[in-house]
């Protein structure tokens, strides 16, 4: 067992435990931060193979969403671009252009005008929806009872899946999916180097702070003693004390680690998943095909390096084909591989000729938590019923999921703790 008691243990390496770990260290809390992997960074991560940078899977910040504030202020620097706004659907063996600009809306042959009109109406009215007032719904029943043609409901549904990574929007809040419609309508940033670079800034400040970081060390159990204090046991036996904890994995370990305290919410709580064909090659054989969704299937297909510095050579192009999942589904590996290259072959005809690299991650979690109707109930507080254990993650917050949900959670956590410290009352969530 170690002497030394933290004032904080982070329990976690991504995105949300090092925003967490900087604002504590900035205000002289000594804090220590376990990853159970070889890397930090979590699903933030990125992997450079032979000089080109892939995400895992596509990534996008969005410019006028939380967590960029929250990393500027932090002093991290996030370079990149904004893609541009051309793209096109994919309607069986039929592909036109999104209506994404004012002449590709009026110009598209898939709307008729009163759909154009319709289609127009429901985007100004996602900009000015109040989302208190639909945590009731799902995105699903929002989208019925203001939208008459199907059409333009697909395209909805479509661009909600786009915002959010959901592919089921008969079971999503409407909360939460309009939220980040909003964030979309704001654009995003592809970052340069990838997510990395964030990641890289984030761990250097920490270090540079004081915040000790110990890698391959898994958590086990988290119990509190007799002092006050709580010990975290870890897969190497060895005990770590801390005066708080600030876990940032997902439910299922949570409850694990609190010994099945939070059976009910890990069992309530499912994550959204999907699969990933990353690739790089020499050059793009159709230079302007750079966005493709599928209308009526669950992909995405994106060229990245068009708007981030993706590669340590003058060329390289890095792309992304991503087959969003159902909760309900049964995945076949091979089946979801085959599906994601078809796809490529559709809007790419020839792209393994200057294939440089590829890989698939058939099974990838993307965030921990599908965003359901009534999950505030069990997310109120970003401090669990046990006192001075925090949560923080992509799923801990209920108007919000992915980066979003992990960095401004990681700072709520943070200041709840310097809040607690200094004597005043916690605030919800």
């Amino acid at each position: 067992m170690e002497n030394k008691v933290w004032d904080v243990a982070i329990v976690g390496g991504g995105l949300a435990g090092y925003i967490a770990a900087n604002y504590l260290a900035k205000s002289n809390i000594s804090v220590v931060l376990i990853e159970k992997g070889k890397e930090v960074g979590g699903r933030a991560r990125t992997n450079n193979i032979k000089g080109l940078y892939f995400n895992l899977g596509p990534h996008a910040l969005y410019k006028k969403g939380e967590a960029k504030l929250i990393l500027e202020d932090l002093g991290i620097n996030l370079e990149g671009k904004t893609p541009k706004l051309n793209g096109s659907f994919v309607d069986g063996k039929h592909e036109f252009d999104a209506p994404f600009t004012p002449l590709k809306l009026i110009t598209t042959k898939h709307f008729n005008w009163k759909e154009r009109l319709e289609f127009i109406k429901i985007l100004m009215e996602i900009k000015k929806t109040d989302t208190n007032k639909v945590k009731d719904l799902t995105f699903k029943q929002w989208l019925e009872q203001r939208i008459n043609s199907n059409n333009v409901r697909s395209f909805i549904v479509v661009l909600g899946r786009l915002a959010t990574y959901c592919h089921t929007p008969e079971k999503v809040s409407a909360n939460v999916i309009i939220n980040h419609l909003k964030l979309v309508m704001g654009g995003v940033k592809y970052l340069d180097g990838g997510w990395q670079s964030m990641i890289d800034q984030l761990h250097n400040k920490a270090i540079a702070s004081g915040v000790s970081v110990k890698k391959q060390r898994n958590v086990i159990k988290i119990t509190p003693n007799d002092n006050d204090l709580f010990q975290l046991k870890l897969s190497n036996d060895q005990v770590i004390l801390s005066n708080e904890v600030i876990c940032t994995t997902s439910p299922h370990e949570l409850n694990r680690m609190l010994n099945k305290r939070y059976t009910e919410v890990s069992e309530h709580f499912h994550p959204v998943c999907g699969a990933t064909l990353d690739v790089a090659l020499s050059r793009l054989p159709n230079a302007n095909k750079l966005l493709a969704l599928g209308l009526h299937e669950p992909l995405y297909y994106s060229v990245h390096s068009t708007f981030a510095k993706l590669s340590d050579h003058e060329d390289g192009v890095v792309l992304h084909v991503f087959r969003y999942f159902h909760p309900d589904e049964k995945i076949e590996s091979k089946q979801i591989k085959l599906e994601l290259e078809q796809f490529l072959d559709r809007i790419q005809p020839g792209w393994r000729k200057y294939e440089i690299a590829s890989r698939c991650l058939p099974h990838l979690v993307v965030n921990q938590r599908v965003p359901q109707i009534g999950d505030e109930k069990n997310l109120s507080y970003i401090e669990t019923d046990i006192d001075r254990l925090y949560i923080a993650g992509d799923w801990t917050s209920s108007d919000l999921i992915l980066s979003e949900a992990a960095v401004s959670s990681g700072k709520r956590a943070a200041e709840e703790i310097l809040r607690f410290r200094k004597g005043e009352d916690r605030i919800g969530n």
